[in-house]
């Protein structure tokens, strides 16, 4: 992680100051260096989140009472770190891109998995009620074709009751429609008695 930084901080005594770093410019130099080796190594403990939303107010505080420690032998007091900015290096944005696209394209195919196992289930489903719904189509259209075929029966035995002559024709004429249909020939006697009603 690339962390850019700032401190305030203040000269508390100079004499020491002046005889352990000479000048503002050492003076920098090495609180630099301590203000820094301490964020890193805070910034060390905690995860990007941590550092980034929950934790931060948390370990300025802990870099800058670890540094005042450090720095107070040269005559130096921190009275705050505060951090500006923080990135990662670009090698390490590339590998947490290319993680984050692996997670989402993980996830579109868990995603895709389960709807293509709803979409089976539903399939399913459907099948099922649709072979229920026919086969309980196909029961009522024979209940109602045996219906139809009874009421038939009962009127056919009712004409042949009432007049048995014009059944037996109606039956015949019947008979001749279906055999003789599409140019059939055939072979009988004039005198057959399937031929009685043409004579």
């Amino acid at each position: 992680m690339v962390v850019d930084n700032f401190s305030r901080w203040r000269i508390v005594n100079p004499l020491l100051f002046y005889q352990k770093v000479r000048s503002v410019q050492n003076g920098l130099s090495r609180i630099d260096d301590i203000v820094y080796s301490q964020l890193r190594e805070a910034l060390g403990r905690y995860t990007l989140t941590e550092i980034v939303a929950v934790e931060r107010s948390t370990i300025m505080d802990e870099v800058t009472t670890k540094s005042n420690v450090l720095l107070g032998e040269y005559g130096i007091h921190i009275i705050d770190v505060r951090i500006k900015r923080t990135d990662l290096p670009q090698e390490n944005q590339l590998a947490i891109y290319g993680r984050m696209k692996a997670e989402r394209e993980r996830q579109a195919k868990q995603y895709r998995s389960e709807g293509r196992e709803e979409a089976t289930k539903i399939t399913t489903l459907a099948d099922r009620q649709r072979a229920v719904i026919l086969a309980d189509a196909r029961r009522a259209a024979e209940a109602t074709r045996g219906e139809g075929e009874a009421a038939a029966t009962a009127i056919y035995a009712q004409a042949l009751s009432q007049d048995p002559d014009f059944y037996e024709f109606v039956r015949t004429m019947d008979a001749y429609k279906k055999t003789m249909k599409d140019q059939t020939q055939f072979v009988l006697t004039p005198q057959s008695e399937f031929f009685k009603y043409l004579q």
